[in-house]
């Protein structure tokens, strides 16, 4: 971020950093596996011929007769033919149509699929078992206009084991947090176009991360749920987790024009400049020196022009990268974390709160949110970097001047570079790495890219090539290029790095027809 706004911060009205919208998903682990399901029948002294009818149906008789006949009667009630239809849109209306701002607006029933528990029988046992099976069911959506949150819904499943979904807008719940501290805003759709004081916007946005989420969970739970425990026949709480998450870094530019005259080049840099192990390394994950990475996936960039402005998708394995031109003056990167395993924690075991602390991996469950949101954030970040690099007014052959010439430093004369020389552009390519842009880079780094063939083991060759690669950072840093980070054995290219090396290496990988074209 902060290289991004030394680049283009003459330009930028505010930046705002935080969650867009929240799913979170609530479960009751004891009836979520077949082994649960046995224990609890057996404490309440259900047989399994008896589990799907009459029990499970008349359970779900007895739900859907305590959440449809009070909204039938406060004429809030909704069935929906079809799991296409809008309920976000269909809610307000019957809010606007009721004349409702505050509180229930719209109860919402919808046929979808989900996970349900069956009794079924093996017919190689002879015998009845529990199974979590794929199927339909009826499925009640609660709304409400929260005078806190903003818009919020509930959805749950009417059928064993009465899973729980919840959805919540970060965006919705600043706006009604500034109308409380009185401060001024714009907003348009879930973005704000310009805002008053940015730093107060911004500690508010940080206050909702520490948010006590179980027990305000558990709280909208029973209003959408009343019957829950009476239900069960004894306490079977929800386990919350966040299913979705989207943690988006608005930059707020002060007009449209001038998101207008450099996001193109933005659009340019994310699909013919940004390389799988770019966005790998922007993820997180670990790549091999040869750029492949060490998990298996796809990395796949796709462009769609939408009605909030042009989107960049960047599905990374299974999470995704997106950068869109939100309301056309809002420049907006959004990081969608699905897959957690290589996200590490430092916490104690769960369930041993007094235990020690460890390196363990991120959950998804609400107890780890604010780790997912510091993880998002880096991320958003390099990406960011990354586009600090694309705007580049010079022409190649004023970008390329001073390379072409010897330099001295430190008392030495250092050779010319030869951008377009495989082995300088080797380099060039090495250190300008995306994954390097955050916590810059170090000799046996660019070594094992440089020099993947070579064994570990051959401690001579090693000290001779870290000795080679010593001396390419000495000629870097005398033409400026890069710069050793204080206290530490580590490199980073440099803001005029930046700009030069990005500007070689798009010029390398352009066919002539486009370079003709440019001129």
């Amino acid at each position: 971020m902060k290289t991004f706004l030394q680049r283009f911060g003459a330009l930028v009205l505010g930046v705002l950093i935080g969650f867009d919208r929240w799913r979170f998903r609530g479960s009751k682990r004891m009836l979520c596996y077949p082994d649960g399901v046995m224990s609890f029948l057996s404490r309440h002294s259900i047989l399994l011929k008896d589990f799907n009818k009459p029990y499970a149906k008349e359970m779900t008789d007895r739900l859907c007769a305590a959440i449809e006949k009070p909204a039938i009667e406060a004429g809030l009630y909704r069935f929906l033919n079809s799991s296409k239809i809008s309920k976000e849109e269909t809610a307000l209306a019957l809010a606007k149509e009721h004349g409702q701002t505050q509180g229930l607006i719209a109860v919402l029933g919808c046929t979808e699929p989900c996970q349900n528990l069956r009794v079924r029988k093996n017919h190689q046992t002879k015998k009845l078992e529990v199974r979590v099976e794929p199927g339909k069911c009826l499925h009640y959506y609660h709304y409400y206009l929260d005078a806190e949150f903003g818009l919020r819904y509930t959805r749950l499943q009417s059928w064993f084991p009465f899973t729980m979904h919840m959805g919540l807008n970060g965006r919705d719940w600043l706006a009604q947090q500034m109308i409380k501290e009185g401060i001024d805003f714009t907003k348009k759709d879930n973005c704000f176009t310009w805002i008053k004081d940015f730093e107060a916007a911004q500690r508010l946005m940080d206050k909702q991360l520490e948010t006590e989420w179980q027990p305000l969970l558990d709280r909208w739970a029973r209003e959408s749920f009343p019957l829950g425990e009476k239900l069960l026949e004894g306490d079977v709480p929800y386990y919350w987790s966040v299913q979705e998450a989207e943690f988006a870094t608005d930059v707020v530019f002060r007009s449209a024009e001038d998101l207008a005259r450099v996001y193109p080049l933005f659009v340019q840099h994310a699909y013919a400049t940004l390389r799988g192990r770019d966005l790998l390394q922007f993820m997180n994950y670990r790549v091999r020196p040869d750029g492949r990475p060490l998990a298996l996936g796809e990395v796949k960039t796709t462009i769609k022009e939408l009605v909030e402005g042009m989107c960049v998708r960047h599905h990374v394995l299974r999470n995704l990268l997106k950068m869109y031109d939100k309301m056309m003056s809002v420049l907006r990167i959004e990081s969608m974390l699905l897959d957690l395993e290589h996200f590490k924690v430092f916490r104690t075991k769960e369930g041993d709160e007094d235990g020690p602390l460890s390196y363990r991996r991120l959950r998804k469950g609400v107890a780890d949110l604010h780790r997912r949101a510091e993880v998002s954030e880096k991320i958003n970040d390099r990406y960011l970097s990354s586009l600090a690099t694309v705007e580049e007014k010079q022409t190649l052959a004023e970008v390329t001047k001073g390379m072409g010439e010897r330099v001295e430093w430190k008392g030495r004369m250092c050779r010319a570079l030869n951008p377009l020389a495989p082995e300088d552009a080797a380099l060039f390519e090495a250190v300008s790495r995306g994954g390097f842009l955050i916590d810059g880079f170090s000799n046996r780094q660019i070594r094992e890219i440089l020099f993947p063939e070579v064994e570990s083991s051959d401690a001579k060759t090693q000290k001779r090539l870290s000795g080679k690669v010593t001396r390419w950072f000495r000629l870097l840093r005398a033409h400026g290029l890069i710069a050793k980070i204080a206290k530490t054995h580590r490199y980073q290219v440099t803001a005029k790095g930046r700009a030069n090396l990005s500007v070689i290496l798009a010029a390398r990988e352009t066919n002539t027809k486009l370079l003709l074209q440019a001129a």
